[in-house]
């Protein structure tokens, strides 16, 4: 190995003999070979006695001009220390001279290290060290370092997130945090949270708000089918479709796995926006209802009233009561095809189209008639369908709902009562259609999408799985069981890719 100090053209000096023609002996000569050495660097390392975040020394690999290695989650990746060899008189970074052992970088962002020869040549390598997966990092630390075990009481802390190469460092802020979900909080072992921050902020980029939902995706092997529907919210013309960031999230300085991170459906000028009198309203199941909350019936659902909070009977209570079932009953009706005095004297038909495809290509298993059925109304204006929400069990990741559910073959949405007197509405049936066509042209444009996600959290799975070790197993209510993370992706497109296909027939043909 050469030194780093030697000078780029080393001349040595070995001797030869020589032969003369009649084979008599020849005075040996001494012939210089000149040996050019090229630029380079041969190692590149972090070492504890230089970098006290680190309990490991971590030496990176050379491939090419391309320089890699991982931090570890601990590690204070923006003012490291490095330990390197090289050929030249000198190394730098942006034109400023390192010094071995001694420069401090950071290293949040690809750094360009040139290595310059005495004559001027020189190389330049691109030093790429992932800060644990590449995800932002969130931290979250509880009063005492206490649990998180109810889904009804807040337990108060501070959060901290380190963002990584893409987002935001924030210092630790006030929040509170406590359990969310139902068959999520009840029966996995990682859990979901709602965190309320102690004032409206921006966080991981996302407009600012006070509460934050950290989804589990624990069903959900691939992580992806959150993102994927809201992915395809984004393309349609719903008003507003939650925002979702992936991050690693330690509780009490403990790695509690890979999250998604999202926005909650509630009312808000960046959320759904309803304004001042409107309404956000769900349809679901009374065995989901607290004490508190407020809902009402129809002849088909049982309504929850999500936003504003009101009381029983008062007047907002009985206005948007007596205004859904007015729309139910003509829905219902025989004149429910009336332009002007049927359905669409209530309804926004663009929303309720593409709330149903979104829902239907997923095959979404709650979104026939059991819960997360979002909706809102702002009086004088239509009733319009969304947000998104909850898709963990969409894309045939459900067991319970039938041999044939988990198939890509078969509609499902299209039976819950609202849509399925829609769908005998000709009117209704040719936006279906050509709305259809429209996501069928968008496929790949969802493929991609999954492509790129699943290269994004390469990393975070394998940090996901070895902390929850869900790969090769059953979990709750999956269908189908794979030994790897590339084979639950690989389903999930197949799945995806046939279910297009189907409608595309299926729809054509009504």
């Amino acid at each position: 190995m050469f030194d780093k100090f030697l000078h780029p053209l080393i001349i040595i000096f070995f001797s030869l003999s020589l032969l003369s023609c009649g084979g008599s002996d020849s005075p040996e000569q001494e012939i210089p070979v000149v040996v050019i050495v090229e630029p380079s660097i041969s190692r590149f390392s972090f070492l504890t006695e230089n970098n006290p975040s680190l309990t490991s020394n971590l030496n990176l690999s050379i491939s090419g001009n391309t320089i890699t290695g991982r931090f570890p989650a601990t590690a204070d990746w923006q003012s490291m220390v490095a330990t390197f060899e090289h050929t030249g008189t000198s190394l730098t970074v942006n034109d400023t001279a390192q010094t071995n052992a001694v420069s401090e970088q950071d290293f949040s962002d690809v750094l360009t290290y040139t290595v310059m020869m005495e004559d001027g040549r020189k190389l330049s390598y691109s030093v790429d060290v992932v800060a644990f997966t590449g995800l932002p990092i969130i931290y979250l630390t509880t009063s005492g370092n206490g649990p998180i075990e109810s889904k009804e009481d807040y337990v108060e802390g501070t959060v901290t997130i380190k963002g990584g190469r893409n987002f935001a460092d924030a210092p630790a802020s006030v929040m509170k945090i406590r359990g969310r979900g139902n068959s999520t909080w009840f029966l996995h072992p990682k859990k979901p949270f709602q965190m309320k921050l102690d004032e409206k902020s921006i966080f991981l980029d996302m407009p600012s708000k006070k509460k934050w939902l950290f989804l589990a995706e624990y069903s959900d092997k691939t992580m992806l089918r959150n993102t994927m529907s809201f992915e395809m919210g984004y393309l349609s013309n719903l008003e507003w479709t939650p925002k979702s960031i992936f991050a690693e999230v330690y509780v009490n300085n403990e790695y509690n796995g890979t999250y998604n991170i999202t926005e909650k459906v509630e009312e808000g000028s960046n959320r759904v926006d309803i304004g001042d009198d409107g309404f956000l309203l769900e349809i679901d199941q009374l065995n989901r209802q607290n004490p508190d909350d407020v809902y009402f019936y129809t002849d088909k659902f049982l309504v929850a009233i999500k936003e504003p909070s009101l009381d029983w009977d008062d007047d907002q209570y009985n206005y948007i009561k007596a205004h859904i079932n007015a729309f139910e009953a003509t829905l219902f009706a025989s004149n429910f095809r009336d332009p002007i005095n049927g359905y669409a004297k209530y309804m926004d038909v663009d929303s309720f189209v593409d709330w149903y495809l979104i829902n239907e290509i997923t095959k979404n298993v709650d979104s026939k008639s059991f819960s997360s059925i979002f909706f809102n109304v702002v009086p004088g204006e239509k009733i319009k369908m969304g947000p998104l929400w909850d898709f963990d069990l969409s894309f045939g990741n459900v067991d319970y709902a039938g041999d044939d559910f988990p198939t890509p073959e078969g509609f499902w949405v299209k039976d819950n009562p609202w849509f399925a007197r829609l769908f005998t509405d000709s009117a209704f049936l040719e936006k279906v259609k050509t709305r259809f066509a429209y996501f069928k042209n968008n496929q790949n444009v969802i493929m991609n999408k999954i492509d790129a996600f699943a290269i994004k959290l390469n990393l975070a799975q394998q940090e996901n799985d070895n902390k929850w070790e869900t790969l090769g197993k059953y979990v709750w209510p999956n269908p189908v069981v794979f030994d790897t993370y590339t084979e639950e992706v690989a389903h999930l497109k197949t799945w995806y890719s046939q279910r297009m296909t189907w409608l595309d027939g299926a729809l054509n043909n009504l």
